[in-house]
């Protein structure tokens, strides 16, 4: 199997490289509104921004930075298909201006304008951020009244353009091919994710590094697995250090990436030198907790009743008997982007050192 990965340098606010209906599943996080490390970025979209801020009109100045964000939830009406999925991760700012202190609500803004354009909103998920502070306070300190809880959650809104689901053909092999199982099933499809344990980023210049909004790869990973089968193509138009293009990669779905700033592209490509790792770390993890749950209800007195076809362990339902994992190969540069040979994962799996041993025990 081969997965393709594009990433086109400019403004997000335009996806005009991409056809009509040319992605299965968006996964994205954008610049949050009201955060300062993003002021410039808005500010050079809009020269009102900075003048609300400098005048202390907040309010101006959130729905200002939100309205260069429409345009693009606008494009992907278009370049998403029919019944795709789109998530976006989102985090709520806090900020003084003119000596007033507020919360403003981008989770609300953002999915106002979904719906607006006509996407179904559908369930979303709230995660957990690490944070490595003792405070979980804003305000007066030690005294009552004027403390503030400190936000340590984002959202994942979640929406499908249009009102029906994705069809495939009967039995589909590349739907059923990337099952999932039936403990994750329960764990992913949770509304509330508590055990995100941090990111990894690889970047180089530290101007480059202060601006970086990425996420923890394990959430578009997570993503991607939920909300697409194999043969997709995933688009991120705030594509970033390119953390949903490894997410991708992993996953052996295909990506499409937007970033308006072009030295990005050339930290990712550090970056991807680790992925054939980091793939089979990921695949390696997933297999493993299987193994465990398996032992677990063996041990309950509880055995799984299906196989799966490709493996030589059992699973909970007849839906994930075909399920398959792949690991990533060799990865070509390209001059439209990247090239990628997945090869799928044998059944005999457990002698081919996935992850080093040190490693299953974090």
């Amino acid at each position: 199997m081969e997965t393709e990965h594009r990433v086109h340098i400019g403004d997000s606010q335009s996806l005009t490289e991409l056809d009509t209906d040319a992605v299965d599943l968006v996964v994205t996080s954008p610049p949050y509104p009201m955060i300062e490390m993003w002021d410039d970025l808005f500010g050079s979209l809009d020269p009102e921004i900075e003048d609300h801020l400098t005048a202390g009109r907040g309010r101006d100045a959130f729905e200002a930075m939100h309205a260069t964000l429409d345009s693009v939830w606008a494009s992907l009406r278009r370049v998403l298909v029919d019944g795709g999925i789109a998530c976006i991760n989102i985090g709520d700012a806090t900020r003084s201006l003119d000596g007033s202190f507020r919360r403003y609500q981008n989770h609300s803004r953002i999915a106002s304008a979904f719906d607006a354009l006509g996407f179904e909103p559908l369930p979303s998920i709230l995660w957990r951020k690490p944070t490595n502070s003792a405070a979980k306070f804003m305000g007066s300190g030690m005294v009552p009244p004027n403390a503030y809880p400190t936000l340590e959650h984002e959202h994942i809104l979640v929406f499908r353009n249009g009102e029906s689901q994705r069809s495939f053909e009967p039995n589909a092999d590349r739907r059923y091919g990337a099952a999932y199982f039936w403990e994750e099933r329960n764990r992913w499809f949770s509304d509330l994710w508590t055990d995100i344990t941090g990111r990894s980023q690889q970047l180089t210049g530290e101007e480059s590094r202060e601006r970086s909004g990425a996420f923890p790869l394990v959430i578009p990973y997570r993503l991607i697995c939920m909300y697409s089968v194999y043969g997709d193509t995933v688009l991120d138009p705030f594509w970033g250090t390119g953390t949903t293009t490894l997410a991708a990669m992993a996953a052996g779905r295909n990506s499409v990436g937007k970033e308006l700033d072009a030295e990005f592209q050339s930290a990712f490509d550090q970056r991807i030198e680790a992925v054939s790792q980091l793939t089979d770390e990921i695949v390696g993890r997933r297999l493993t907790a299987h193994e465990s749950f398996v032992d677990e209800r063996r041990a309950d007195g509880k055995p799984l009743e299906y196989r799966a076809e490709n493996y030589e362990f059992p699973v909970m339902t007849g839906q994930e008997q075909q399920i398959r994992f792949y690991r990533v190969d060799e990865i070509e540069r390209k001059t439209w982007g990247y090239q990628v040979s997945h090869t799928p994962l044998g059944a005999d799996w457990r002698a081919e050192t996935l992850f080093e041993p040190e490693q299953k025990s974090k």
